[in-house]
């Protein structure tokens, strides 16, 4: 008989006899769960070694997405301009959101643009999980690699909606400038900070069933809150009459302080009013965003690795 045939004939007899706990008999004949938690560097190491299936996972989503309809993946880009489209009417013109703020067309697409790749992240992250049980259940592998895969796939998209709102942004008057070169530092900040949202709604996607039916009501909040087609500034200080601190607390939600930052880069108004709330501080809080949510993301959904897909 093998040594782990054994060694669960002994687990067994031990069980039965109540003469050693299975754990502990297990361990001396060097068994181990299926599925079991690596340390965390180890986790990221096989994370890493998947990186080709995680980028052609995601890349296979994005092809497949759209093959049914008539438009393709132009859908990607006419989504955010068809809501920006609603939002100028609704908010520019009948609102009055528009009242003091130059290019008001840049200024609503560059933060429903910027909005939208973190809005469609956090919503695919969601599903990552409970979207997957089959091949969770069937393969073995870190089951990070699906969130990351659902980043790559927005990530993906998003350049070709970057492509277009520059385009647009030329359109409106504005002039490229050297701060355009930030664009990718920015990018590359928000994609950090999207990848630890969609871990962690990931996990709690796959124990909160009703999690996806909540969503979209937090995600349209967050869009009200995070100044994608009105000033802060103007609504909250100078409308409003609330003290200054209100709207700089407003700016340091993570989705305000990247649509601030990519603003300020693209458009050369709103640059010059960039004062009522310090560069500094939009920058500091994109970087802690960033960092914060990409570490405490990996974190948190490694910490239930051995959870997904059971039940």
């Amino acid at each position: 008989m093998s040594q782990p045939e054994s060694a669960v004939a002994d687990a067994q007899a031990g069980g039965r006899s109540g003469q050693e706990p299975l754990a502990k008999l297990a361990k001396r004949h060097g068994l181990r769960r299926a599925i079991a938690r690596p340390r965390f560097p180890v986790y990221v190491r096989q994370l890493w070694e998947r990186r080709h299936f995680i980028l052609t996972y995601a890349t296979s989503r994005n092809v497949s997405k759209y093959s049914k309809s008539a438009l393709g993946q132009l859908w990607q880009v006419l989504t955010p301009l068809l809501n920006a489209a609603i939002y100028y009417v609704m908010f520019g013109l009948i609102l009055g959101g528009k009242n003091g703020i130059e290019n008001y067309p840049a200024f609503l697409l560059t933060g429903m643009f910027v909005f939208t790749y973190t809005q469609r992240t956090v919503s695919a992250g969601a599903k990552s999980i409970s979207g997957n049980l089959s091949m969770i259940r069937a393969l073995h592998f870190p089951r990070a690699s699906l969130p990351l895969a659902y980043t790559i796939q927005e990530l993906q998209q998003l350049v070709i909606s970057m492509a277009v709102l520059l385009a647009i942004v030329v359109m409106t008057g504005e002039t490229p400038t050297w701060f355009w070169l930030m664009i990718p530092v920015v990018l590359v900040l928000q994609t950090m900070f999207n990848v630890g949202a969609g871990l962690v709604v990931a996990r709690l996607g796959a124990q909160m069933r009703d999690l996806n039916q909540l969503l979209p009501f937090i995600t349209r909040t967050w869009l009200y809150a995070s100044g994608v087609f009105f000033s802060i500034q103007d609504k909250v200080v100078v409308a409003a009459k609330l003290p200054q601190w209100v709207a700089n607390v407003m700016y340091l939600n993570p989705a305000a302080s990247f649509i601030e930052w990519m603003r300020e880069i693209l458009i050369s108004s709103h640059n010059k009013s960039f004062g009522h709330h310090p560069p500094t501080m939009v920058v500091v809080s994109c970087v802690f965003w960033a960092v914060f949510a990409l570490g405490f993301g990996f974190w948190y959904f490694w910490r239930s690795e051995e959870r997904y897909g059971r039940g």
